[in-house]
């Protein structure tokens, strides 16, 4: 059975397990170029719960989030990769600038980020719409010179490099 689902597959999902008595823990984000901060980030953001939910960005939403030569890696690839890792129990995309309608819709007990949303202009939004909910968010630690943005940059500087010679 896949971890990859809808969202409305999810959110039934989500209240068996609920009703059974577990913790739900959620995520989200675009996930391009899956390396060793997300690993690890998912990795903690499990230990807060019993079943941890990834919402990945579509396409489209990660164009508008991070412009248009982004994302690097198609949705469905992103969601698979996430799926075949073992601290993940579902995972489904959005279209959806922002993480709010989903969020409110499925109600979990954590919502996780990265400490590096502390710089994003929706952090307080964020904030309160799980506030609203009634669960709690929290942050987990940076895995320090890890991210997607500087994967990208590495890799242009050194096919750049290679072509002038």
């Amino acid at each position: 059975m896949s971890k990859v689902k809808t969202f409305a597959q999810v959110w039934r999902a989500v209240q068996k397990d609920r009703k059974a008595g577990k913790k739900i823990v959620a995520t989200n984000g675009c996930f391009d170029i899956l390396h060793v901060g997300h690993v690890q980030n998912l990795e903690n953001a499990k230990k807060l719960g019993d079943v941890l939910v990834v919402g990945v960005n579509s396409d489209a939403s990660v164009r508008k989030n991070k412009g248009p030569l982004r994302p690097i890696i198609p949705v469905k690839d992103r969601a698979a990769l996430l799926a075949a890792l073992r601290c993940v129990d579902y995972v489904f995309i959005f279209s959806e600038k922002t993480p709010f309608a989903w969020i409110q819709k499925l109600k979990p007990d954590v919502h996780v980020k990265a400490e590096d949303t502390k710089k994003h202009p929706d952090f307080k939004a964020q904030k309160e719409a799980i506030k609203k909910t009634g669960g709690k968010f929290m942050l987990v630690p940076l895995v320090p010179g890890r991210s997607t943005t500087k994967i990208i940059e590495t890799v242009v500087a050194r096919y750049s490099k290679q072509k002038t010679k």
